[in-house]
Order: C-alpha cells, then structure tokens, then sequence
C-alpha cells in the first residue's frame, strides 16, 4: 500500500479563460473543480494508474467536507484527520491562446498543536500496512517547518520507504532525514543547492550535491523531462540520468510535478529498475499535460509517451 500525505489540502479550480489579461473582466469558456494539494494529486495519478493508495492529511471546514466526498466519489481511499480552521482553495487561470497559466494558492489554515499530534497518530497506524509514504506539499500556519523531518525519521526507523516533495525550509529540513526519494522542481532545487543551472554540467552537479545531502535518489524535473541521481555502489549521487520527452501540445502544466513523482513511486513500488522508473515517472509528467486537472492522466497516454522517453548517463 501507498500513502500520501496532505497536510495543505485544497479545492482546486482550474478555469480556461482564453486572452486573459490582468485588470480586464474575463468570461471562463470551462471550469473544473477537485480535491488538490500535493499528496492529494499524487494520490489520484496513482489511483488513474491502478495502484493501491490511500490519501491522508488535514481537512477542515466545508471545504474540507467538500474534500473529503469528492476524493471518496472518484474511488481514492482516505482518512483525514478534520480540523477546526478552513481548508484552501487554489485557482488556476489557463489562457489556451498562449499557453501560460495563472496561479492563485491560499496560505491555508491555521492548524492547532493537538490536531498534528492526532494527524502524527494515524500516520503512525497507516504505517502498520504501508510499504511506501509520500510527503508532498506545503505547510499550513502553525506547523514547524522541520516536521516532514520529523515524520521521515520516524517511518525510516520503521523500515518504510519514504518520498519528499516540498520546497524552502521543509525540503531542506528534511534532506537531512535521508528519505529514499526527493522531487524538488528546477527552481526548487536551486534554491537549496544555491546558484542556478544554466547547462546540462549545472544540472548534474546539482542533483548530485541533492543527493549527497541526504536521500537516496535525487529528481529535479523541469519542463523537458528530469535530472536523476541514483545511489551507486554506496555513494549517493554516484550514477546520474537524464532523461527527456518531447511534447507537440500542452493543455496543462498544473500537477505534472505531482503525476511525475507519482509516476516515480509507482516504479518504486512495483521494483522496477532506475531507467525504466524514470521513463515511467517522465511519461506520468508528460500525461499530465494532455488535461485538464492535477492527476487526470490516461494511463494509454502514459504507455505511449513511455516508449518516447529518452534516457543517456551523465559522467
């Protein structure tokens, strides 16, 4: 089993809204509403990919209830915790006449003491019939940001493998709490390994001291696929990948992230090998694209884009 946690659940609303322009009142020619957050998307790619998953977290509110019915109508087995503050909603803005996207996310809600310790409790249950967790997303008000950290060494000592998707203080918090994979986006992963990456060198060096902080294996992904670093006869970063794919159209970069990473623990969980792990990881990504909504893969999409995933070593 599979388990994904959301502590920044939300309702998610991506509206098309063609010539979008900033100051101008605008007419939405679509309109899609669901249960997002990190985990959450993760969570309905691996549901689209016929995994065994359950999604846990921090819901609150109608919005949380509204959360909570609609993950339970598309077939996806959770347990949230309920909290007394409103869940989130994000917004996203798609203008299909250039293909740039608009996004509004919410801070969250304030979250009490207690309701982690309650949060801490079921992670501590689930684990009971866990093989892999996934720590994604970002922290709402009131949570520590060493508590990923905490969590990761926690299910680490309990034998689990573990996967982190955050960003800031939470990413770097959590490195050091060795989970087995990390998924930072390029940005992201600047951020914490401090310059950019102007070339293909930049990019492997930055996966490498990625991986050297802590986990076992390093993804940055961007929009052309993604840089890997594998640990290799006990050296963390010792074998790197790239890996690329090529799209003709885009409808939607919302969630590719979150469906590549699901695609990656998906490798994981069925034990398949680096390269064949990450074409699948890079072909969820890349199906992500061909729709509307966080996780809305077709799993026909992902098996054809596998077959045109390019892989080469680096060094």
């Amino acid at each position: 089993m599979i388990v994904t946690v959301t502590l920044n659940a939300a309702l998610d609303r991506t509206v098309t809204v063609p010539n979008f322009q900033v100051g101008n009142r605008s007419r939405a020619t679509s309109s899609l509403r669901q249960p997002g957050g990190k985990g959450v998307n993760v969570a309905r790619a691996l549901k689209r990919m016929n995994q065994p998953v359950i999604a846990t977290g921090l819901a609150g509110g109608r919005v949380g209830t509204y959360i909570i019915e609609e993950l339970t109508s598309e077939g996806i087995l959770n347990d949230f915790v309920r909290i007394q503050a409103e869940s989130r909603t994000s917004t996203a803005v798609i203008d299909p006449t250039n293909g740039q996207q608009t996004e509004i996310n919410e801070l969250g809600p304030e979250v009490q003491p207690a309701e982690l310790d309650v949060l801490i409790d079921k992670v501590r249950y689930l684990s009971r019939g866990a093989d892999v967790f996934v720590l994604a997303g970002s922290l709402p008000p009131g949570v520590p940001s060493d508590f990923y950290a905490a969590l990761l060494r926690e299910l680490r000592g309990a034998g689990l493998v573990s996967a982190l998707d955050a960003h800031g203080p939470e990413l770097r918090s959590g490195l050091a709490s060795e989970p087995d994979v990390v998924s930072p986006n390029e940005r992201e992963a600047e951020e914490i390994v401090g310059h950019e990456f102007h070339d293909e060198e930049d990019l492997a060096s930055g996966v490498r001291a990625l991986a050297e902080m802590g986990p076992r294996t390093a993804l940055i992904h961007r929009s052309d696929g993604c840089v890997a670093a594998f640990e290799s006869n006990g050296r963390k970063g010792g074998r790197v990948l790239r890996g690329r794919l090529s799209l003709p159209e885009v409808v939607s970069t919302v969630g590719s992230g979150d469906a590549f990473l699901a695609g990656f623990v998906c490798g994981v969980y069925r034990k398949r090998d680096p390269e064949d792990t990450l074409a699948l990881a890079i072909a969820c990504g890349a199906a992500n694209t061909q729709r509307l909504g966080a996780g809305n893969l077709d799993p026909a999409d992902v098996e054809a884009y596998m077959r045109q995933v390019e892989l080469t070593q680096i060094g």
